[in-house]
């Protein structure tokens, strides 16, 4: 049994509480393991995944996820962890990002242990009916105002809304709704995971267990993961792209990454050469979100352009016109965000074009009708006049 509990608690943060969750283990049922997501856009990334691997480890020993579409919080906005009201999104976006979040959660969950529900199932009738009086008048304000990100809106003056008040009573009324025995969040997410808790309570109910996890560094091992920090992995990336993105990050980050995103033995990761390491890390990924065969695939491309210094199968090609400028391409390939993000891969040596270091930026200059463009380690382009 103990080692069942490390095994599920892994990478953990909070975990409220340990001898609760072995008590419940002890029945011998399965449990019902929820997640509540909203579905604010369109894409996941590998910082998403941290929590649906620590669910996935439950599936394996034979518990049951829950996964909640927050169809009607996502209307609310939720404030965990941000310090201005979040924009509320129409109902066709917020379907149409709970369906393409229900295609990419499967490429880590276990799509026969998991049941997927909408949460406007019950809570459009709670807010209708007398319950939702009778609930709130169990629920201070004063506990409501406690929570960390509130407290820092209101000293700097800007507005909270009654909706996000309200958020966190909603997203208990998750957990009474499913009886939910365990409920995973991110680490902002531990006020909202504890109402549930206290909501089962005043319901009747057996407390869930709150269990949060890290908020996952992005590739630069400073910032969180976020795809507008432009620091991640999405989970549809192309094989070669994952490989390659995940070969860039520290040492450092390499050893996060293996905890919170797999469950291999530390000892042994920890034992092997860091670079075998991290290549090791990189075909775990790619063979979780794509196939063995493109993590292979995968790998030997990256070593042939990296190792070898050969050049990739798949470059694209890109047309250009005359006296186009080097910045200009790069900006319009989409290898640089701007350009100003161009001049300064241009600054900093990281362009070239068939081997040759470009020096500054100006309009491109080859004899033969293609060049090869490569900027940084990983971008390649095939230039055609």
């Amino acid at each position: 049994m103990e080692d069942t509990i490390k095994f599920l608690m892994r990478g953990c943060v909070d975990v409220i509480s340990k001898d609760e969750l072995a008590k419940k283990l002890e029945k011998g049922k399965p449990l019902r393991v929820k997640l509540g997501v909203d579905p604010t856009s369109s894409d996941l990334h590998l910082g998403h995944s941290v929590v649906l691997s620590q669910m996935r480890r439950f599936q394996d020993k034979g518990h049951i996820v829950d996964l909640v579409i927050g169809d009607f919080t996502a209307g609310v906005g939720d404030p965990s962890g941000r310090n201005s009201t979040r924009p509320v999104l129409s109902r066709e976006e917020i379907l149409q990002n709970a369906k393409t979040y229900i295609d990419q959660v499967f490429k880590v969950l276990d799509q026969s242990k998991t049941e997927i529900s909408f949460n406007s199932t019950w809570l459009d009738p709670f807010v209708q009916g007398k319950d939702f009086l009778t609930t709130l008048s169990k629920i201070t304000v004063a506990q409501t105002l406690e929570r960390e990100d509130f407290k820092k809106r209101m000293e700097s003056g800007t507005s909270i809304s009654m909706l996000e008040i309200l958020y966190s009573i909603f997203q208990g009324m998750d957990s009474v709704a499913l009886n939910a025995d365990v409920e995973f969040g991110g680490t902002d997410q531990l006020f909202n995971l504890i109402m549930g808790r206290n909501l089962q309570k005043i319901k009747g109910q057996e407390p869930q267990i709150v269990m949060t996890v890290p908020l996952l560094v992005g590739l630069d091992g400073v910032k969180k993961m976020s795809k507008s920090y432009g620091n991640y992995v999405g989970l549809t990336d192309a094989p070669n792209e994952m490989f390659g993105r995940l070969m860039s990050i520290s040492d450092e980050v390499m050893y996060i990454y293996y905890e919170l995103l797999t469950s291999e033995d530390m000892d042994k990761v920890k034992a092997m050469h860091p670079l075998e390491a991290k290549k090791t890390l990189a075909n775990i990924i790619v063979t979780r979100f794509h196939s063995a065969d493109a993590a292979q695939k995968a790998r030997e491309n990256f070593e042939n352009v990296f190792s070898k210094k050969e050049l990739p199968d798949d470059i694209k090609e890109f047309k250009i016109t005359s006296g186009q400028t080097v910045s200009s391409v790069l900006a319009a390939s989409g290898i640089a965000a701007s350009k100003n993000k161009a001049f300064a891969l241009i600054d900093q040596g990281s362009v070239k074009i068939d081997g040759e270091k470009i020096e500054k930026d100006g309009p491109l200059d080859f004899k033969a009708e293609s060049a090869v463009l490569q900027a940084g380690r990983r971008h390649f382009l095939k230039l055609i006049k």
